[in-house]
């Protein structure tokens, strides 16, 4: 016997599902205009099968068995192909209509889910596994393509269409009517039986997937040290293990599918086959229900070609029946990894509003120089048995260049990152003032993409023209090195800077800061490797940006630190001297 908490959990989770539906429905409101269009024009086409059956019934009524002249069947044969043009040019709209809307919900979509992921703010970014990130704004929101453009036209079109057909098998032959709805019911009712598991195994598949993508990507990332510690053959089975789980999945999910849809086929076929039975009966004279004239030809073939049709969108409810699951599956994974960590997200289908200000670096506009204030902020990294940065508390003036000094470890790079809002406080505040100030950060290690050195350095403003990209390039004296290659700033560089000595990819992230040109500019070692020559002119183009803007500089070198207006020294506990 069920315990009570079963018998509860039952409508709980009905209740969850309905709501989930109605989440996922709701996503479909900016398209909402072309689902209705394609919807329209199904059932329309549908509804055409009607007299399209009839027209051929009424031919071969005529041609065939009343032998009527050639002639006269002119204008049925006429009415035949202009029903079929029409219920063609129909199914063309409504599949084009559904596509679009489909593409332009994606699309929508995913446009909110970055702009959602990255409101989430650098500290819960850094905590994800980009492999897995990706995998939500591809596999996931490409699961939700067989919802919105088959699953929701199947519904509608089972809804509306089957019951115009039984209708007019009444009219015509009510004991086949009878016999479709009596039959009706078994196939939908057997399909969903079976597909009880299909959200489940697509779920399964679904963070499989997303936990492969995340596993691989993290592998290519480090594939340098994978090598230099000689990993190679144990990471590439440990991918290999990884996608054998994932075919499993996958396969498990088809087989749900596949058995969904043999079963609807069985019914249908076995309602098909009374009926074909019941009309061969009647016409050898085996049989007699009506009590009155017999069946004609034209009569039984109209219905012979009408009872498949009846049964056609169920069929294609059952074909799309685990995109709905999929669906479903991938709409919760979305919505769980956006609440990963934080306040429970709202729904997708909400316009996204831009979020609070938890830390200085998600809305960045102004250009006036701000004031910094740090009151008793600590910073410990996860996993860390101290704290990186204890009880500091600095308070930095409007346009002013202060430069962080210390030894290797002290936190300077830590304190960089707490401004920027990349590092989370465990106690303290960070003020910025204004709020809204445009803040610039090049780290001390600057991620670079493949692709050319302008591509690079327009990262950082897209709408920059060559002027502004080769004036930001010649103050960080990235033309030095740039003037020997052989595509000058157009010159493609590999993944992370490949090709590039570290100092050169310093050079390109600050000239990545003076494009920004922001209000307040964080720099972590920005002449780190640089000939005294070269440094001696960064710092010199350092110290004309700093003009006007409030400039924060971690550092070891002497003619960095007597640049700066005022030197802040971090000890080794993490505080200031």
């Amino acid at each position: 016997m069920d315990s009570p908490d079963a018998a509860e959990s039952l409508p709980q989770a009905s209740a969850s599902r309905t709501a989930q539906i109605r989440r996922l429905d709701a996503l479909a409101a900016p398209v909402r205009g072309r689902l209705r269009v394609a919807g329209g024009c199904t059932v329309v086409a549908g509804w055409l099968l009607v007299p399209q059956a009839a027209l051929i019934a009424l031919l071969v009524q005529r041609g065939f068995v009343e032998g009527a002249e050639p002639t006269t069947l002119v204008p049925a044969l006429l009415a035949l192909v202009a029903v079929g043009v029409a219920r063609a040019a129909l199914l063309l709209g409504a599949r084009r209509n559904a596509d679009r809307a489909s593409t332009e919900l994606r699309a929508g979509l995913r446009r909110t889910l970055a702009g959602r992921l990255l409101g989430r703010g650098a500290p819960w970014l850094r905590r994800q596994r980009s492999g897995g990130l990706s995998e939500l704004a591809a596999t996931h929101v490409d699961a939700l393509d067989g919802y919105f453009g088959g699953y929701l036209l199947a519904r509608l079109e089972v809804s509306m269409v089957p019951l115009a057909y039984l209708v007019v098998a009444f009219l015509v032959e009510p004991v086949v009517g009878v016999l479709l709805l009596v039959t009706m019911p078994l196939a939908p009712v057997f399909m969903m039986l079976v597909g009880r598991g299909a959200q489940a195994a697509s779920q399964g598949q679904l963070r499989a997937l997303s936990r492969m993508g995340g596993h691989f990507a993290d592998r290519l990332r480090g594939l340098g040290l994978i090598r230099v510690y000689g990993r190679g053959e144990a990471e590439l089975a440990g991918i290999g293990d990884a996608a054998e789980g994932l075919r499993e999945r996958s396969l498990k999910v088809l087989r749900i599918a596949f058995l969904s849809s043999a079963v609807l086929e069985f019914f249908a076929s076995v309602s098909v086959a009374l009926i074909a039975l019941y009309l061969g009966m009647s016409y050898l004279g085996m049989m007699d229900l009506r009590g009155g004239a017999a069946l004609t030809l034209g009569t039984g073939l109209f219905l012979l070609l009408l009872a498949p049709e009846f049964y056609a969108p169920m069929r294609r409810l059952a074909a799309h029946y685990h995109d709905r699951a999929s669906a479903l599956a991938a709409l919760e994974e979305i919505e769980h990894a956006l609440a990963d960590d934080v306040e429970p997200a709202p729904s997708l289908a909400e316009r996204p509003e831009s979020p609070a200000r938890s830390t200085p670096a998600v809305t960045d506009t102004s250009t006036a120089a701000p004031a910094v204030s740090l009151q008793h902020i600590s910073v410990r990294h996860a996993g860390a048995a101290r704290d990186a940065l204890s009880a500091v508390s600095l308070d930095i003036a409007p346009g002013e260049f202060v430069a962080l000094a210390g030894g290797s470890g002290s936190g300077k790079s830590t304190l960089l990152e707490a401004v920027a809002g990349w590092l989370p406080l465990r106690e303290g505040r960070i003020e910025i003032a204004p709020h809204d100030a445009r803040i610039g950060y090049a780290p001390q290690r600057p991620y670079l993409f493949h692709g050319s050195i302008a591509d690079n350095l327009r990262i950082a403003r897209p709408d920059a023209d060559d002027a502004a990209l080769h004036a930001a390039a010649e103050a960080a004296q990235v033309m030095r090195f740039t003037a020997r290659l052989p595509d000058g700033l157009d010159t493609v560089i590999g993944e992370r800077g490949f090709g590039l000595s570290g100092g050169e990819a310093r050079r390109i992230a600050l000239a990545r800061l003076f494009l920004r040109n922001p209000a307040l500019a964080l720099l972590d070692e920005p002449t780190a490797f640089l000939d005294p020559d070269t440094e001696r002119a960064v710092l010199d183009a350092l110290a004309m940006f700093a003009r006007g803007r409030t400039l924060i500089v971690a550092t070891h070198s002497d003619a960095a630190l007597a640049t700066a207006g005022r030197v802040v020294t971090l000890d080794a506990s993490g505080g200031l001297r």
